[in-house]
């Protein structure tokens, strides 16, 4: 059985201890996530379930608590000393009502402006297909079927953008696009999808394999190339920093025979391209990597074998 705390900070209060337990919020629960007074359940068939944190709180609290107070609920005992702890003051008995239901095998994204979601079906003839979705009323958006390319090692990766600009990033090994929800105040008319900018990695065009049949004729075949491919030019992850306003792209690329990487600062708001860092240790594709970005400072982690790499950069201002 699952327990969730959760607290008011500046000044800390305690809100409560809530029970997930299978009267509420039936069997086959996750994970837990509250986020601005919703609560979301996650359960073991794909299932996503939103409810109001609000109408839990006002229709099961049994006992506001007070840190350091002492409470019937522990006998007298003072809330949050020991051996007492804080005890579960918020009991669900019977099922709340479910502000929204949807199923999809790689979760659910929530998020923009106005309010939308995003999921893949779980049928699998259609993976790789996500779907963009109003919360409100559920109705799809226009252009809201956005087929991901999974032609490559590494999945190709659709996310809300992390500021609250009403975004949504498409990531791929050779291609970014941020995409825009363009929806009008109290229209009929679903909101629609719209490319705001895009970006793209400079590729080499493959050389052609030739082979000389018996009869002396050369027949050139082509390859499919991989996203991917270390060989070429390819983005590895991307990172906000929210107060420059700024993109962060670790780009790789072959050069004389290892992987090299630099990173690239981008307008988060144009795409324009602003500063290219060229990292000075090589990069290992077969290890992970984590890219922190935080105003002029800019961390590379790489976790090796046994341990972890920490390189870290500074950006500074040359007078002229």
């Amino acid at each position: 059985m699952m327990h969730l705390a959760v607290f008011h900070v500046f000044p800390l209060r305690i809100v409560g201890i809530l029970e997930i337990n299978k009267k509420g919020f039936g069997s086959g629960v996750t994970d837990v996530v509250l986020f601005d007074d919703v609560l979301a359940v996650s359960y073991s068939n794909n299932s996503v379930r939103l409810y109001s944190f609000e109408h839990i709180v006002q229709r099961y609290l049994i006992e506001e608590l007070t840190l350091g107070q002492q409470s019937s609920l522990l006998e007298n005992g003072t809330v949050g000393e020991a051996p007492f702890g804080i005890p579960v003051n918020i009991q669900v008995t019977d099922p709340p009502p479910i502000l929204f239901q949807a199923v999809s095998p790689n979760g659910i994204q929530i998020g923009g402006y106005p309010w939308h979601y995003i999921y893949s079906p779980p049928q699998k003839k259609l993976r790789g297909t996500h779907y963009i979705r109003s919360l409100k009323d559920s109705i799809l958006a226009t252009n809201g079927v956005q087929q991901l390319d999974y032609s490559s090692l590494e999945n190709h990766r659709i996310f809300f953008h992390p500021t609250n600009s009403g975004r949504i990033i498409r990531f791929g090994p050779t291609n970014i696009s941020v995409l825009k929800i363009m929806s009008e105040l109290n229209s009929p008319l679903p909101s629609e999808i719209v490319t705001d900018f895009s970006l793209t990695t400079q590729r080499r065009n493959p050389s052609p394999c030739v082979t000389v049949t018996s009869s002396g004729r050369a027949v050139k075949a082509r390859f499919p190339q991989l996203e991917d491919d270390p060989m070429q030019e390819t983005f590895q992850l991307l990172e906000y920093e929210d107060e420059l306003d700024f993109l962060a792209i670790a780009v790789t690329n072959w050069e004389d025979d290892e992987t090299i990487a630099h990173i690239q600062l981008h307008d988060n708001q144009t795409g324009s391209l602003q500063k290219k860092i060229d990292l000075i240790e090589p990069w290992d594709e077969t290890f992970p990597h984590q890219l922190v970005f935080d105003r002029d400072t800019i961390i590379h982690i790489e976790q090796r074998c046994y341990y972890f790499c920490c390189h870290v950069y500074k950006l500074m201002t040359i007078s002229k």
